[in-house]
Formats: structure tokens, C-alpha cells, sequence
């Protein structure tokens, strides 16, 4: 079950998939995290909807998808990508791998995967 989105339609919208931080830390599992802010997304400037971001958790040895949760424009359906990536047992690194069109609502799930390797491009890596 743990590739079952779950969405809540409000504005903004709000949608997850996998484990929460919290759940991780209860659980003892060790993972590190990215997160990309949609106010840094070219599509969400255009839209006028910039609220939100992608965050996105992985194993902190394996790499493998743990959790991505999204609060922004089109979360239901942005979810989509990380479920089934989830679902295939992808990494970080696959999603950060994978080419993006742009400009595009999805290229901030794909900032956020680069994210996590300290490697997104449009803000500065912590």
C-alpha cells in the first residue's frame, strides 16, 4: 500500500504518496530529503499560482523513494509521476535522470529529486 496517492482538493492543492518524515523517524529508517518551491517553477510563475513546493524522501543508503508529498498547483496530478515511480521501486536519481519538459508544472518534481543530491538548478543547494 505504500504506492497509494492520496489527494486533497483544496487550494493548494495537496497530494502524497508513501511515508511522512515522521513516520521515518518513529520507524528508524534513515533517509535524507529535497524539496523545490513551485515560486521557483517557470510554469507556477506564469500561472500565477506559485504557492507550494515538492518534497521529496529517499533512502539514505539504497536511494529508493520513500515518500513525496506535494502542496501546490495540480498536486493530484503531479503525484501521478512519483506513484508510479514508487511502484517500480525507482530513486531519487532515476526521477533527477529522467528529462522534463519545459516549462512545465513537473519539472519541480524533478528540481526536488535533484534536490536531494544537493544538484537542483533553479535554487541554491543546502
Amino acid at each position: 500500500y505504500d504506492a497509494i496517492p492520496w489527494v486533497i482538493y483544496t487550494h493548494p492543492e495537496i497530494a502524497w504518496v508513501g511515508k511522512t518524515e515522521q513516520a521515518l523517524k518513529t520507524e528508524g529508517i534513515p533517509y535524507k530529503s529535497g524539496n523545490f518551491p513551485f515560486a521557483a517553477n517557470g510554469r507556477a510563475k506564469a500561472m500565477d499560482d506559485a504557492a507550494g513546493m515538492v518534497k521529496i524522501l529517499a533512502h539514505a543508503e539504497t536511494d529508493r523513494l520513500l515518500g513525496v508529498h506535494i502542496v501546490g498547483p495540480m498536486a493530484s496530478e503531479l503525484i501521478q509521476e512519483a506513484v508510479l515511480a514508487m511502484e517500480f521501486a525507482a530513486s531519487s536519481e532515476d526521477l533527477a535522470r529522467t528529462i522534463h519538459g519545459h516549462p512545465t508544472l513537473y519539472e519541480a518534481v524533478h528540481e526536488a529529486a535533484l534536490s536531494v543530491h544537493k544538484r537542483a538548478l533553479h535554487m541554491i543547494n543546502k
